[in-house]
């Protein structure tokens, strides 16, 4: 028969007890454990980002803009209106090459016409009456002349009777009434001599008086009608100067104003860049700094002419004097980009510049692990900033890869996979 053994029962429920205990236990730890675990680091595609690696060495500081060419001021014929005047013919278009006296359009207007020719008669005429006056001026001064001549005469021959007169008078040969009468006579034409001569000098400075005031009226005519003529040429409006005819806004029947623009001309071979230049980068741009203008076709050295002291839409306008020779193709209103050389960093620690990240500043970058399949984030501290590369100031070394595109998608991260 079986022999109960209570003890073995307890036995087996103790065990149980103790392995239930223990699940519990290896549980509750594994839980604790899963729940301390990071989630895993995002992975990101090696090849969808840029990297660079930290330098140390020169670092030339640049600014770059964007602009066209444009004529020099000294260079630029704009032509207005003289006159009120209607089109009548437009002779070239614009891109045509053209010469100083070359015609570029008639204009017509009866008014400036009849006013040339009635300036031109009233010219002439101001002549004749000048003439004239001349002539009759003359011949009153020869008459004056004679009358200073025949008194000069009479004044010569009376002294030399007086002088005559006065040895026989003390020679006792003639009397003193006859002495006196002589020595009178002399005296009276010396007095009258002294007239003439004063009335001859007073008659010549009336002449030339008269003479100036009308030479005045001629002058002032003639200068109307050299206005007049002036005018009536505009109205064949010409170059001026050699180059290239780029605008003429005009039809034929157009009517026009003093002071409408006609036309526009330009010489191609003396152009400059006018780049506009981000205000946040346009502090340190000074006048002769070196620059570099692309044309798309070329290449032209340059260097800093002005820098507009205004800012306009977020951008500041410099004015680059070009120093090389333009490219082929090069042309008024042409798009270019610029470069120019700020100042050269010598023995700094740089890399190139992040797509985020405004210079003297603190910004966080991606430093790639030794192997480069991961990268942590890293705070850095920047200095001055280039156009393609920025002053590294603390947190990073020489030798250290660091990720430079767009990273915003992971600011919740600090660490990445790089597959």
């Amino acid at each position: 028969m079986d022999i109960a053994r209570p003890e073995f029962r307890r036995q087996r429920r103790r065990r149980q007890i103790i392995w239930s205990a223990i699940g519990v236990i290896a549980l509750s730890g594994v839980t604790a454990a899963v729940m301390r675990l990071k989630p895993a680091a995002p992975e990101v595609e090696r090849s969808t980002v840029y990297a660079d690696t930290v330098k140390r060495g020169p670092m030339l500081r640049q600014v770059r803009g964007l602009g066209s060419l444009i004529p020099s001021q000294e260079f630029i014929r704009q032509i207005p209106a003289e006159t009120e005047a209607t089109v009548v013919r437009i002779r070239l278009l614009p891109g045509t090459q053209v010469e100083a006296d070359t015609i570029l359009l008639d204009m017509s207007n009866p008014q400036v016409e009849q006013a040339a020719v009635d300036a031109n008669l009233q010219l002439k005429e101001a002549d004749a009456e000048l003439q004239s006056l001349r002539v009759t001026l003359q011949s009153n001064l020869m008459n004056e002349k004679a009358d200073a001549a025949t008194v000069n005469a009479d004044y010569t021959q009376a002294k030399l009777q007086a002088d005559t007169d006065k040895a026989l008078y003390d020679l006792g040969v003639i009397s003193g009434l006859a002495y006196k009468n002589s020595k009178s006579k002399s005296d009276e034409l010396t007095t009258r001599n002294d007239i003439e001569v004063e009335r001859l000098d007073i008659t010549q400075k009336a002449i030339e008086s008269q003479i100036a005031e009308q030479q005045a009226k001629v002058d002032q005519i003639r200068a109307l009608a050299e206005l007049k003529q002036e005018q009536l040429d505009a109205l064949k409006v010409r170059a001026g100067i050699e180059g290239v005819l780029v605008d003429l806004p005009l039809q034929v029947g157009q009517h026009v104003l003093p002071g409408t623009m006609l036309a526009k001309v330009v010489q191609p071979n003396h152009l400059m860049a006018e780049l506009k230049v981000p205000e946040t980068q346009a502090r340190d741009v000074q006048i002769g700094q070196p620059a570099v203008i692309d044309t798309h076709n070329g290449t032209v050295d340059g260097s800093v002419m002005r820098v507009d002291p205004a800012v306009q839409n977020g951008t500041v306008t410099v004015d680059v004097k070009l120093t090389g020779n333009l490219p082929q193709g090069a042309r008024p209103d042409l798009s270019v980009d610029g470069t120019i050389d700020l100042e050269r960093l010598d023995n700094v620690l740089y890399v190139g510049r992040p797509a985020f990240g405004q210079e003297n500043s603190t910004i966080s970058l991606f430093k790639l692990d030794p192997d480069g399949k991961g990268a942590v984030r890293v705070p850095v501290r920047v200095g001055r900033a280039s156009v393609n590369s920025i002053q590294i100031l603390e947190g990073l070394h020489e030798g250290d890869t660091v990720i430079l595109s767009d990273m915003s998608r992971n600011d919740n991260t600090d660490r990445i996979r790089l597959d």
